[in-house]
């Protein structure tokens, strides 16, 4: 059987390590990207390749979509050295931020840059990719618990999650005659360094989120990473077009 290979987006740290790590523990092999933190992203590769996996992790800014033509070159000298392939089959669209302004305070710069991170990076980054993905292959967006309920602070975050959870049925639909299933996982709140780590390191913030949880806590790495990894198994291939949240069941 053909090792199946996932480009993971932010994979250095996280959401997106937990990702790679766990498809790694099911024979996964990985491409994870980073933006600047590129001994972080080393890290993450010994600890792929320690799992017994072949990884690589190649540097990119998804705000900057002229990019991305010389991305998917890279990506596809990475297969052919490395890999002996033209193809790879899982893309994880998981990069981003989170800045929390309000709506009188929100600046024409930051809308920019939410939506090229977050909308227009990832669907110009997918179309750059396509040709390099396998057919019968698989895409997963990265949503928001916060583009089913709201929070102040979070509009236009939350706005263009909201969009990519319709982008992604339209890629389900367009993509279908490849045979490649796209869907969205939307995270709850988190304990990670997303936004200053402040569902980590905030207290009370943490027991609030909590308090609203039915499951009784916030989040954990591990548990968006082995829900993706759950998504992308074999088991799962027929579910297509679905947006699944990952929330322990918040505000519900």
């Amino acid at each position: 059987m053909t090792t199946k290979i996932a480009l993971i987006t932010g994979g250095s740290r996280g959401l997106g390590k937990s990702m790679a790590l766990h498809l790694a523990e099911k024979g996964v092999d990985v491409i994870i990207t980073y933006n600047s933190k590129k001994e972080e992203a080393n890290e993450v590769v010994s600890q792929l390749e320690k799992l017994g996996r072949k990884a690589h992790a190649l540097q990119l800014n998804v705000e900057n979509s002229k990019t991305f033509g010389d991305f998917a070159g890279q990506v596809g000298s990475i297969l052919k050295s490395k890999w002996q392939r033209e193809n790879f089959n899982f893309l994880v669209n998981n990069a981003g931020i989170g800045i929390n302004v309000s709506i009188m305070e929100t600046t024409e710069e930051q809308f920019d840059q939410l939506t090229n991170i977050h909308f227009k990076g990832v669907f110009f980054l997918t179309q750059k990719l396509l040709p390099l993905m396998s057919d019968g292959g698989r895409i997963i967006n990265i949503s928001s618990g916060l583009a089913r309920f709201s929070f102040p602070g979070y509009s236009v975050y939350g706005a263009l999650k909201g969009a990519i959870e319709v982008m992604t049925r339209y890629m389900a639909k367009e993509l279908g005659p490849r045979r490649i299933a796209v869907n969205t996982i939307a995270p709850g709140p988190i304990e990670t360094d997303f936004r200053g780590g402040d569902v980590r390191d905030n207290k009370e913030m943490n027991k609030a989120l909590a308090a609203q949880t039915s499951l009784g806590r916030v989040g954990l790495p591990d548990d968006v990473g082995g829900a993706v990894a759950a998504l992308l198994s074999d088991e799962s291939g027929w579910i297509n077009a679905q947006r699944i949240e990952v929330s322990g069941g918040i505000m519900i």
